[in-house]
């Protein structure tokens, strides 16, 4: 599975070296489970397992209230209320599920800015960058669908916002929000497509996050230095590594307990916290709200979208030199995607040869304000589109893609990083001087 040398499983019973020539799943498992990791991986590679459990637990949780929910324009919101009423236990389900959603998402920010720092995406982790935006990227539609089923005012007014991004495409748009839809608007056949696609991409997130666990057990954990595990011999990399059972198990067990003591404290407490007071009013087609707004996980995305109006000069631009094909809208909806795609393409566009970014001054800087620029654009995304927010939202969509169409190929042409450990083992005795000498002993 790894590149990195280390222990395979052995079979010694009987019972298990049948198994094992038949299907050798103990031997994954144990490759898995005692894999060799970077020694020095510090609190930031926590993320992965509260990941983990957050999908298991958005699987189990959605499997259930599927058994209630009826997905028609006229049973739905009631059916989300018998479930929040009658059915045993349904109302701690449906808030675990829906601040799941949250936690799920928090986690996956945390997870892609601990990547961008420390340069997680760099050769020979490119595909697994890769994999991890095509996980992201279906998070997003689930998160999206899973909005819609309550059939609340937000949930309906935000599937004809989104979905009316489509129709701004130039000449296919019409006909592919139509087929989206399943008719000329959002009704019943929307939401029962929703519901569909919204029960079936968490098994194909599933499928993505074992292709991307694979993926990173084959080239082997990045860690805060960037430097790679010794392969030369088996030796060599006990040095630089330790098994992940029990060593890592623990840690992360550990880290997701606290995690989770403060996820169910807001599930217990203040389950309504990141909810719309207008998606506990029943749908209504003809009562638009005042103010449209996705969950807070879309919202720099959003403010993105919202930032170019046709007033902008680069808009006015586009247009011209398009005979008006791209127009307000539509430039918006590029550059919403565009924001998700330049992350995808940082392998490629980050052009130093230091890996991780704790050795390169100039980048923590520049860094540092991306991640300020990610908040506020998402608290910008939460305001309205008068004036100051169009600026503010304008500015901090444009530093978005300055950072990573302009600042970070210049930054790995012209900084001078700070020279990293040579090995892992190096970084480890330079912090815990303590757990080195009693090693050696």
């Amino acid at each position: 599975m790894s590149g990195i040398p280390h222990d395979h499983y052995e079979p010694k019973t009987r019972f298990e070296k049948w198994l094992h020539e038949r299907l050798p799943i103990v031997a994954l498992a144990y490759d898995t489970l005692m894999i060799p990791t970077p020694k020095n991986l510090n609190w930031w590679w926590i993320w992965g397992i509260v990941l983990a459990f957050a999908l298991v637990m958005q699987i189990v949780t959605g499997i259930i209230l599927v058994m209630h929910y009826t997905p028609h324009v006229d049973l739905a919101f009631a059916s989300v209320e018998h479930i929040m009423r009658d059915v045993n236990g349904g109302h701690m389900l449906r808030y675990v599920h829906a601040n799941g959603a949250s936690l799920f998402f928090f986690a996956v920010y945390i997870h892609i800015f601990r990547g961008l720092f420390y340069g997680s995406y760099k050769s020979p982790r490119e595909v697994t960058w890769i994999i991890g935006m095509l996980i992201y990227l279906a998070m997003m539609a689930t998160g999206f669908l899973g909005y819609v089923l309550p059939w609340g005012q937000m949930s309906f007014w935000g599937a004809t916002v989104i979905t009316g991004l489509f129709g701004a495409i130039p000449f296919i748009g019409p006909d592919i929000q139509t087929w989206l839809l399943g008719g000329p608007a959002v009704d019943n056949a929307a939401l029962n497509r929703f519901f569909s696609l919204h029960y079936l991409l968490p098994f194909v997130i599933a499928a993505l996050v074992a292709v991307h666990i694979w993926a990173f057990h084959t080239t082997g954990n990045n860690n805060p230095t960037g430097v790679e595990v010794r392969r030369g011999s088996k030796e060599e990399a006990e040095k630089d590594t330790l098994p992940f059972w029990p060593y890592f198990v623990i840690k992360d067990l550990f880290a997701l307990a606290l995690v989770l003591l403060v996820f169910f404290a807001i599930v217990g407490f203040m389950p309504n916290f990141f909810g719309e007071p207008d998606n506990y009013i029943e749908a209504n087609p003809l009562a638009t709200p005042a103010h449209i707004v996705p969950e807070w996980y879309f919202l720099p995305f959003y403010a993105i979208l919202r930032a170019f109006t046709a007033d902008v000069w680069a808009v006015q631009f586009a247009s011209f030199i398009t005979g008006g094909i791209i127009d307000a809208k539509f430039f918006g909806v590029l550059a919403m995607f565009g924001a998700i795609i330049v992350i995808a393409l940082a392998p490629w566009l980050d052009t130093s040869k230091t890996r991780s970014g704790a050795y390169r001054p100039a980048f923590k800087w520049w860094f540092r304000l991306l991640v300020i620029d990610f908040i506020v654009l998402m608290w910008v995304g939460s305001r309205g589109t008068n004036h100051p927010y169009d600026y503010i939202s304008l500015i901090g969509a444009t530093y978005w893609f300055a950072y990573f169409l302009v600042i970070l190929p210049v930054l790995g042409l012209v900084e001078k990083a700070k020279t990293p450990p040579a090995t892992i083992e190096e970084d480890f005795i330079h912090h815990y001087p303590e757990a080195s000498g009693s090693a050696a002993e």
